[in-house]
């Protein structure tokens, strides 16, 4: 067709023409591959820092803040598992939608300018439950999960590649122009690989073979895989991960799990891991020749509804991450770490061109110095011993190396920063109670009404069945709860009932808790705990002469999601069930009887947790401290965007909605020992998942996170199911604020890493800096509660002066900071005065903010 028109307008035309063209376009497709010491994406070898953030853990509304805040720590790449339980609920139906809509959360990633590591499995762990497999895989006919075994390799195939498609649909592969550079398949499997004996084997290399055969254009890892077949890149996971080498000299060293805390337990106490340690840690990977590390976990988030594993994971899955539970700073943890990648990334240049040489400067001292024919230069120095702060000497100057701490230095001569001395400020986060404040942007529940949960059997659903049946091949995991139910007749002249005798049932359970019902009233409950699931009780009861009803209510507490066979750990009460006489010593068995089995609550079939039931009541007066009970009321969104908590202390167990969407299980009754527990943790010396411990002595969980974007700004509705009693007037609504900022950092301390630029000459005249910044953009510091210079002891929130101190330092740091964002001392006897001439000194400044 030939179209007449002046040539300014056909101009126009055709780069309007050619614009919507290139739209329709792809961009620039990147090629990622490696050799030995890096990934190489279009040609460059990359220096990569990432960090675990799992979608369904937080909300579409917290994913692009999330994002942004990994980028501005410094991260180059976002990993995450795919949960296969969560995307194929039933066999054959999909849900991508929500929380579960991982298309856009690779978008969002990708838009942010970071690139991601799409770990597929589908095998997780994550204590999540069941390890992220969909329980309708275990009642498969003939199927042995994570085998080389045809009908498990088959589901896997088929849901491997549906994720694999839904990326390339939406050209998410780097290959493609998307920002998917890694993909994994399988997880941790050279960790129990031995548990399946001959089997194992050709599953990994069918695994393999499956996997590249997909052809996404980018590289596949596999955790934790000694054996991991070509091409596939071997990775590491663990706290520390510098002594890893790969299967091949032409793969690259990769630490796909630096865990930056730990997972708590209901009835445990809550790990945390200095971030001295993590520093240190992940220093001495870069230093030995590694490129490419990830934080486990970056953001934990939450486990909502019933998504825990363990069993007895917590309902938080904060895991003493960079950015917390409810997606704020950890400070100094975010801040240290940010300082730390860009001090790695200074020696990027010279890192990529060349291996390291690693030599000795004595006992526990290592030099590793990454040295190019054209003049680039860096050098890790490290000293791994757990006491002894050393001064050594490298290329003809001295270095303080403390115990347990690596120097890096990007130009071979001047320390950038030391892992264990911190910059960064730390903060103390605190929940304010909403209903403590005056105005009227608290939030306060109201309008309570409630319906009983009846005990026992109350399904036409229900079903008997001879003995005690193990319940997860029962409820199929569709609820916590399953009732077994048991009428017995006791003749009057039974020994139960005779004088001065005690009957006691005795019931054993593979787990994870249960609750014992004679005759319609809780007479004894009894629990299992992360290490140990199983229950044995022993429950004083009263009978009657004729009819007696035991009703047993079994519950789990999230599937067991790691070890060999795990999919086949049972759970439920399997006996044996007795009926015992205390006095005389005789017994009866109840385990063979016909027993009556009903799988989940009243409650639960009649979808009570949305609210909007006819069976709600509000009088007489709101029954409280009683079991089996469903709550509802209703309340106002709080005033603000904090992040908002429920403080659920006054409740014993149970599970929350909010709006019809489960908050997760609550249990504010199970207690961690007191044992364990120090003010202080050193963090020189290897971490394991207990060294480090607080919260003894407490409720594991107390307060549970409630997504601002489930709210409304008025009318809302809260339902709590609770098993074994409570006062939910006691509830109370929480936000999350951070208390106080604080700052503690010596003469000694390497200037700010933030003042290093590509110019290095005057750096010796620089010295180090305290800063203090106030978390959100609209706040200002309002007052300094204590600030020394001299020798202050303590830590942030318990500073004291030292025997040495400056009389002017609150008045100085006053002047610097009040009023402002953020503000800048130099740490030096010019702006303190000298208290004590030959001592090193600190600054310690406590602030707040409004």
């Amino acid at each position: 067709m030939t179209v007449k028109m002046r040539g300014g307008v056909a101009v126009v035309l055709a780069v309007v023409l050619a614009v919507v063209l290139l739209q329709c376009l792809p961009p620039f497709a990147a090629n990622v591959t490696y050799d030995h010491r890096a990934l190489v994406i279009d040609g460059k070898r990359r220096v990569l820092i990432s960090g675990s953030i799992h979608y369904p853990r937080s909300t579409p509304d917290m994913w692009p803040d999330l994002i942004q805040k990994s980028k501005d720590g410094g991260l180059d790449v976002i990993d995450t598992y795919v949960f296969w339980d969560l995307h194929e609920p039933v066999r054959n139906q999909y849900d991508f939608e929500g929380r579960k809509d991982i298309v856009k959360f690779v978008k969002l990633v990708g838009e942010a300018g970071l690139f991601v590591h799409l770990r597929i499995g589908p095998y997780a762990c994550a204590e999540w439950n069941y390890g992220g497999f969909p329980v309708w895989l275990h009642f498969i006919p003939g199927i042995e999960l994570r085998s080389n075994n045809e009908p498990f390799k088959a589901e896997m195939q088929r849901f491997t590649t549906k994720i694999v498609d839904l990326m390339k649909q939406e050209n998410l592969y780097a290959s493609q122009g998307g920002p998917i550079i890694l993909s994994q398949i399988e997880n941790e499997y050279g960790n129990v690989q031995r548990d399946y004996g001959p089997r194992a084997k050709p599953y990994v290399e069918w695994a393999a073979a499956m996997a590249t055969s997909l052809d996404t254009g980018v590289p596949w890892v596999m955790c934790q895989q000694a054996d991991a077949p070509d091409p596939i890149i071997n990775t590491c996971n663990g706290f520390y991960c510098d002594q890893f080498t790969p299967n091949s000299d032409k793969k690259p060293k990769m630490w796909t799990e630096n865990w930056t805390g730990w997972f708590t337990s209901f009835g445990g106490p809550v790990p945390y891991r200095p971030v001295e340690d993590v520093a240190f840690a992940v220093a001495r990977f870069y230093q030995l020749g590694g490129t490419l590390q990830n934080y486990y976990m970056y953001h934990g988030g939450t486990n909502f509804g019933r998504s825990s594993g363990g069993p007895f994971i917590t309902t938080t899955y904060d895991y003493d991450a960079p950015l917390d539970e409810y997606g704020q700073i950890r400070q100094p943890k975010w801040g240290h770490l940010k300082d730390l990648h860009k001090a790695i990334k200074l020696c990027e240049a010279a890192m990529v061109a060349t291996d390291p040489t690693t030599t000795s400067l004595g006992s526990y001292l290592e030099a590793s110095v990454y040295k190019t024919g054209s003049g680039l230069c860096s050098a890790f120095l490290a000293n791994i011993h757990t006491k002894a702060d050393v001064t050594v000497t490298f290329n003809g100057n001295s270095y303080l190396l403390p115990a347990w701490s690596v120097s890096i230095l990007p130009d071979c001569k001047n320390v950038a920063l030391n892992t264990a001395k911190i910059n960064s400020v730390a903060t103390i986060p605190r929940f304010v109670s909403q209903s403590s404040k005056a105005d009227t942007s608290g939030a306060s529940l109201s309008g309570w009404s409630w319906v009983n949960e009846p005990v026992g059997i109350s399904s036409d659903k229900a079903f008997t069945k001879d003995g005690l049946a193990e319940q997860i091949n029962t409820t199929a995991d569709a609820s916590d709860y399953l009732w077994y139910s048991l009428s017995i007749e006791i003749k009057g002249n039974e020994p139960f009932l005779q004088d001065g005798s005690q009957a006691v049932l005795h019931v054993q359970s593979l787990g994870h808790a249960l609750h014992v019902f004679i005759n319609g009233k809780l007479a004894g409950s009894g629990k299992g705990g992360n290490k140990d699931a199983r229950v044995s009780i022993d429950v004083p009861v009263s009978l009657v002469a004729g009819k007696n009803q035991i009703d047993l209510l079994s519950l789990t507490v999230g599937l067991q999601n790691y070890g060999g066979h795990f999919d086949l750990k049972g759970a439920g009460i399997t006996g044996p069930v007795q009926l015992k006489d205390s006095k005389s010593g005789s017994s009866i068995d109840l385990s063979s009887q016909k027993w009556t089995y009903q799988v989940g609550l009243k409650g639960e079939e009649l979808s009570l947790f949305n609210g909007d039931s006819s069976l709600w009541m509000s009088k007489p007066a709101l029954p409280t401290n009683q079991p089996l009970i469903w709550y509802k009321a209703n309340f106002d969104a709080p005033g603000g965007d904090s992040p908002l908590a429920i403080d659920f202390t006054g409740m014993g167990k149970g599970v929350a909605w909010v709006n019809g969407q489960s908050i997760g299980r609550y249990w504010p009754t199970y207690i961690a020992s007191n044992g364990g527990c120090t003010d202080w943790c050193n963090y020189r010396g290897p971490y394991n998942s207990d060294k480090c411990l607080t919260n003894c002595g407490k409720p594991s969980q107390t307060y549970y996170h409630v997504p601002r974007s489930w709210l409304k700004s008025s009318g809302n509705v809260l339902v709590v199911f609770e098993e074994v009693g409570g006062d939910p007037t006691k509830l109370s609504f929480a936000t999350r604020e951070v208390g106080s900022l604080c700052s503690r950092v010596s003469e000694s301390h390497p200037m700010p890493v933030d003042m290093w630029t590509s110019d290095l000459s005057g750096h010796k005249q620089e010295g180090a800096t305290l800063s203090l910044e106030c978390p959100l953009p609209n706040q200002v510091i309002s007052t300094i509660k204590f600030a020394s210079f001299g020798t202050p002891q303590g830590t942030c929130g318990s500073f004291i002066h030292g025997k040495c101190r400056s009389t002017n330092a609150l008045s100085v740091v006053k002047k610097a900071c009040i009023g402002s964002r953020n503000c800048s001392l130099g740490v030096s006897s010019s702006t303190f005065g000298n208290p004590c001439a030959g001592v090193t000194k600190s600054l310690a400044v406590e602030a707040s903010c409004a």
